[in-house]
């Protein structure tokens, strides 16, 4: 064969390799764009420094005769006040009981315009400040408002202001909380003494009729969920069951350090954040949180405030798996 005609051929073979291994080359080479290698920070914060508002909104309802909580002053042995409830409102705050702490007697009161409608604890039972110790029974109107428990280490707090808006009615007005928002056990009224015969008197005691029970039965209270009772401000008309919209401050704080929700692990107490270092490596510190308004929280402790934060925040570990299904876990009673 004729050699001018095979050069030709030859010449485009090699430029067909040449081609392919230089495309091979810069593919190995090239990176994805807009790809950053894995573990790199992308988004950071800097914490700030602002006022603080907590502040939650509530659906609630016009109510008669709700029941709410009666809680503990101090931590301390309970004793219960040893008389039979009235079965009408009193129209003073009542003495029910008294929590002795080392010695010192502290009075547990019934507000004003309220009825005892149990005891939730056994008489002598060692309680906590802030446990619900009473269950007491408004007599006459007030606002209700179910909380889910999502919010209740949120509004654990006493309420510096409750406002209130009665749908297509009165308002705003101011709302004042009565007891406490936690959830209430079934309550129990104390039986009534035993009949005694007077001196003179021929009757069987046996066969003497018992004291009528309290208004409301024998068995007390029931059991509640979490929920805020309120009381509306004098010459707001109410109507039973009529829809209310509650604006409630928990707390408020000036000037504190503050990070993005977004940015902590943990919403209540302590949690932790990841500080970006110069390197962009993350390190997870522990960090005390105070107040938040859904949308940023307080760094009581733990930070400086020059920090750079990564978000989101650390992710915290996931509870060990039991390997043995079937079984409790420990300390689980059957």
């Amino acid at each position: 064969m004729d050699g001018r005609r095979l050069l030709p051929s030859v010449l485009a073979g090699l430029s067909i390799v040449a081609a392919l291994a230089g495309c091979s080359d810069s593919s190995d080479e090239a990176q994805t764009p807009g790809l950053e290698p894995r573990g790199t920070v992308l988004t950071t914060v800097k914490p700030t420094r602002q006022d603080l508002t907590n502040r939650i909104s509530l659906n609630g309802k016009v109510a008669i005769n709700p029941v709410y909580g009666i809680v503990a002053p101090v931590d301390g042995e309970l004793r219960y006040v040893q008389r039979q409830p009235s079965t009408t409102a009193s129209t003073q705050a009542t003495w029910v009981a008294t929590v002795w702490d080392h010695g010192t007697p502290h009075k547990v009161l019934m507000p004003k315009n309220s009825i005892l409608a149990g005891r939730l604890l056994d008489d002598r039972t060692t309680v906590t400040a802030g446990m619900p110790v009473i269950s007491a029974k408004r007599a006459g109107y007030a606002v209700v408002a179910d909380i889910d428990s999502a919010l209740a280490y949120r509004i654990s707090g006493s309420a510096k202001s409750v406002q209130g808006q009665i749908k297509n009615g009165p308002g705003p007005f101011p709302c004042k909380p009565l007891g406490t928002i936690a959830a209430l056990p079934a309550g129990t009224i104390p039986e009534p003494p035993p009949v005694t015969p007077s001196p003179g008197a021929t009757g069987d005691p046996k066969t003497e009729p018992a004291p009528e029970p309290p208004a409301g039965g024998a068995e007390g209270s029931e059991p509640t969920g979490l929920r805020l009772v309120c009381t509306a401000a004098k010459g707001v008309k109410l109507i039973n069951g009529a829809a209310v919209t509650l604006d409630m401050v928990t707390d408020k704080a000036d000037d504190v350090l503050v990070l993005p929700v977004e940015a902590i692990a943990g919403s209540q107490g302590r949690g932790k954040v990841d500080v970006v270092g110069p390197d962009r490596v993350r390190k997870t510190v522990d960090v005390v949180l105070g107040l938040t308004d859904g949308k940023v929280v307080e760094i009581k402790k733990g930070l400086q405030g020059d920090e750079t934060v990564a978000i989101p925040g650390p992710n915290l570990p996931a509870a060990p798996e039991n390997p043995n299904p079937g079984d409790q876990p420990s300390g689980a009673v059957g």
